[in-house]
């Protein structure tokens, strides 16, 4: 696929947001801050959040909703590219769900708890039409021990959280399909894209009869399988376009992975092994910024359909 580089220099860019005004908005996940990027090559910090903002989403109110995963520590390797020697930093103070005033850079944390439990590392989200947040927290570890992942719906005032899916592995990208009648998540380490049926906004389609299905004795929600991604890979983050195929970044073989609906699959390559998030743009919205956030790069490309046009989003 033809592609350009539009910016350069990003400490670990991710959660790009396209604006009309030819720009994009993304988190710089290891600089621990907003940025916004223009058409013209010049970049401007939009906010200064700290921890490790990770997936951003625009809200009904016209602000920026940004998972923050609350820091990892970082180093330079031989060859200046910053990686990962720690998943907390030494001042970790868990995660949380912050909003930007895009006008001002201010913030405010609007959650850090559901109920009582922490969250741990925010990752990647989505708001419906109804303006509720669908995230995922992909936890933390350390050497011997793992958090396991979770998918959380919450309302953007603050005014309610619940953990709706728990237990699971590696939960990362999440995405609506157009009808809003099912959310994607997809789970970095087995590579696969998960699928929960909905009955409402926040609500997951479980079995009338815990009979039909063990699993949920465990508390585990059942999911459709999508697709496995082919290959040895990893997933990130993703976007959904107009026809409803999931595109997915994709880590090792770095490119943007697009997902079917007979679960069969099409990677396009570009020059990262972290390709980690895309998003769409352009008055047609088939201008897609990819981030390649190994090289701090971001990426356009012309897609070959449209994005799916998002709720709250100016397009």
């Amino acid at each position: 696929m033809d592609f350009e580089i539009v910016g350069e220099g990003f400490m670990v860019p991710e959660g790009p947001v396209a604006f009309p005004d030819d720009s994009v908005v993304f988190v710089e996940i290891a600089g621990g801050r907003l940025t916004r990027l223009w058409g013209d090559g010049r970049s401007e910090v939009v906010a200064t959040l700290g921890g490790g903002p990770n997936g951003a989403a625009l809200g009904p109110d016209g602000a920026l909703y940004v998972c923050n995963n609350g820091g990892f520590t970082w180093e330079r390797d031989a060859q200046g590219k910053l990686v990962i020697i720690g998943t907390k930093t030494s001042d970790y103070q868990g995660g949380r769900i912050e909003r930007v005033d895009l006008s001002t850079g201010k913030f405010e944390r609007i959650y850090t708890h559901c109920g009582d439990r922490m969250l741990k590392g925010p990752n990647d989200l989505v708001i419906d039409k109804s303006g509720g947040i669908w995230f995922s927290d992909y936890g933390k570890h350390t050497h011997d021990t793992r958090d396991l992942s979770g998918l959380f719906y919450a309302h953007c005032d603050g005014s309610k959280i619940e953990c709706v899916v728990d237990g699971e592995l590696s939960l990362n990208g999440v995405g609506l399909s157009p009808d809003e009648s099912t959310v994607y998540v997809a789970d970095t380490m087995s590579a696969r894209l998960w699928a929960y049926d909905l009955e409402a906004p926040g609500v997951v389609q479980r079995p009338t009869d815990e009979r039909d299905n063990p699993l949920l004795l465990g508390g585990i929600v059942p999911a459709r399988l999508a697709a496995t991604v082919p290959g040895n890979v990893l997933i990130d983050s993703l976007a959904v376009t107009e026809a409803g195929n999931v595109c997915v970044g994709t880590l090792l073989d770095g490119g943007i992975s697009t997902i079917f609906p007979d679960g069969t699959s099409r990677h396009d390559a570009f020059p990262d092994v972290l390709c980690t998030n895309i998003c769409f743009g352009g008055a047609d919205r088939r201008t897609a910024y990819v981030t390649l956030s190994k090289t701090g790069r971001i990426a356009r490309a012309r897609w070959p359909e449209p994005g799916l046009a998002l709720n709250f989003n100016p397009y």
